[in-house]
């Protein structure tokens, strides 16, 4: 093996690891909706959670950014430590078919059919599949599918690349001499680990271990410790992940280790027991990459298999190892941690919680300050305070996250979903504020001992009952991506608008009368042109909805066209409301 070979092996690498980033981030786009759907069903229950963790990892093909993105979901606060468990060892299971894929490179054959199945026969026609459908459409699908397909074959190629760099190697002494080191099951172990913490795959230092295998030095003996090293060494990128995070986010990665090292350890023991016992007669035979992929099968099976019963003791193990301290009891969780950001998809489904959890703040608030002023209460009122506090919060994180978000490799949909909860944040931030200066007029109203006489406070209640609905529908239709009803709220809006006119006459013939002051005006004014703008926020909220979904954002064009039907679903929804918020 000469200085060109280890050029050719290194180039390989490269070739191999660009691949699996380009296929993995296609997989990730291509499943995102999926995806989300999945993690909003994770729940306490460690079978669950296992069969989610394979089937997430699956998915993308990254045992890692699965590991990564727990830490960020614990780390966030969207998820305890006891529920990532069972999902670490279905991660642990899904990465196994990456070496299933790989261990095609050692079929050997004349058959054509059999021969077909070698990636080096197939992996042309589906790169030139894949960059057809990356050059030839505009579909963000189908271009997903061809990153996909041409990320398996520079994978593959970089397979081939690595099988043929090392394959002199068959004839040289000096390899076989240096294998001999390798019969001693703990520096397999440690190599397997160090490589693969190195280069942070587990997927690439299989791939080279089957590399590797096809010249026929490998054994079985020499495999299975570096195999299990390997499952050790993929633990680094949690571990890099986990600086910087709240303990409970660093248990994740603890668990993580000690879920393969307590793997490894059982593993290696029943392995050098049944050797001595003479149980395996294959110790010493050469291994091929097929039996590599079997191997480290039935070695994260087994794991997985032995520790299921025991996750509530992983997790106390965990705390043990990183314990609570009294100042810590109140640790404070980020609301959105940037590790998501590795997957996209993801992020934009924990961007949509905390939105959802924003809108539910300002809408109490709205809903409490409007019934402050029909009976304030100081109680209620410190409470609003605090809430609007929190809900500036969220807008400040969410929109600073949303915008890094942005800068990520999305797909069509992804960048609707962050252009519309761009938008939608400064609405809800919005309402928030027109709530708490409500709440303010209320309280300067109490503390004057200022009594609104009972036809202006009925016409109010009016008022508030608009708002009330208008709040409601438009917020219901964000949680619950309903069109039908954000069309319905453009009508109502229209209603207040008239409402506050009505309102405003009414209040100057009362001026007219004496039967009002003019300070009386004043907070009056003040109380129906803040509903009036919450109003006016509900209907761009509605407006960002539908026309972001037509991927158009010409809203005076939508509004004008609307209006101008006569005898349209407009008409008839604005005739509903007037009828239904009625002064007389």
């Amino acid at each position: 093996m000469d200085l060109f070979s280890i050029f050719a092996l290194f180039g390989g690498l490269a070739f191999f690891l660009f691949g699996m980033n380009i296929m993995s981030s296609g997989l990730e786009k291509i499943t995102g909706g999926k995806l989300e759907e999945a993690l909003k069903k994770m729940t306490s229950n460690p079978l669950k959670g296992l069969l989610l963790g394979a089937g997430v990892t699956i998915a993308i093909q990254s045992s890692s950014a699965m590991t990564v993105m727990l830490v960020g979901f614990v780390n966030s606060g969207i998820m305890e430590l006891g529920q990532t468990i069972g999902i670490i060892m279905g991660s642990n299971v899904g990465t196994t078919l990456t070496a299933w894929i790989l261990s095609m490179s050692g079929i050997k054959s004349e058959c054509f059919w059999i021969k077909l199945l070698k990636p080096e026969s197939f992996s042309p026609l589906i790169a030139f599949g894949g960059i057809l459908l990356i050059m030839g459409t505009k579909v963000d699908y189908k271009k997903n599918i061809g990153n996909i397909m041409l990320g398996f074959s520079i994978l593959m190629y970089g397979m081939h690349l690595m099988s043929e760099a090392v394959s002199p190697l068959a004839d040289q002494p000096e390899f076989g001499k240096l294998l001999v080191a390798f019969r001693n099951p703990c520096l397999g172990i440690i190599t397997g680990a160090v490589f693969t913490g190195v280069i942070q795959s587990s997927a690439a230092s299989i791939g080279i271990l089957q590399a590797l295998s096809l010249t026929g030095n490998i054994t079985f003996g020499m495999a299975m410790p570096i195999i299990m090293g390997q499952n050790i060494g993929t633990c680094v990128t949690a571990l890099l992940s986990s600086i910087g995070v709240n303990k409970n986010a660093k248990r994740v990665a603890i668990v993580h280790i000690y879920f393969n090292l307590i793997g490894t350890l059982a593993s290696l023991f029943v392995v050098e027991a049944a050797n001595e016992l003479g149980v395996f007669k294959i110790w010493e035979s050469s291994i091929t990459p097929m039996w590599i992929a079997a191997v480290h099968s039935l070695f994260n099976l087994f794991t997985t298999i032995i520790l299921f019963p025991f996750t509530r003791q992983l997790e106390k193990l965990a705390k043990w190892t990183i314990k609570d301290k009294d100042s810590d009891s109140k640790e404070e969780c980020t609301v959105l941690d940037e590790r998501l950001l590795l997957t996209p998809s993801v992020a934009i489904a924990s961007c949509g919680e905390c939105l959802f959890k924003m809108a539910k703040l300002v809408q109490e608030n709205l809903y409490h300050s409007l019934e402050l002023i029909q009976h304030y209460n100081s109680q209620a009122f410190e409470s609003i305070i605090r809430k609007e506090a929190l809900v500036d919060k969220y807008e400040d994180k969410l929109g600073t996250f949303l915008v890094k978000l942005s800068s990520c490799s999305l797909s069509e949909g992804d960048s609707k979903e962050i252009s519309k909860m761009l938008h939608l944040i400064g609405d809800f931030e919005r309402i928030g504020d027109h709530a708490l200066n409500l709440a303010e007029i209320a309280k300067e109203a109490a503390e004057n001992e200022m009594d609104f006489s009972v036809e202006a406070k009925k016409e109010l209640l009016c008022l508030s009952d608009a708002v009330r609905e208008i709040v409601n529908m438009s917020f219901r239709a964000v949680i619950e991506k309903d069109l039908e009803l954000a069309k319905r709220v453009e009508p109502l809006e229209e209603v207040i608008d008239y409402l506050k006119l009505q309102l405003k006459e009414k209040h100057v013939e009362r001026l007219k009368n004496g039967k009002c002051t003019i300070d009386q005006g004043f907070e009056f004014s003040d109380m129906i042109n803040n509903c009036k703008r919450v109003s006016d926020h509900c209907s761009n909220i509605a407006v960002c909805l539908i026309k972001i979904n037509e991927s158009n954002f010409d809203t005076h064009e939508y509004l004008h066209g609307i209006k101008a039907n006569q005898n349209g679903p407009f008409v008839e929804q604005y005739i509903y409301f007037r009828n239904k918020y009625n002064l007389s």
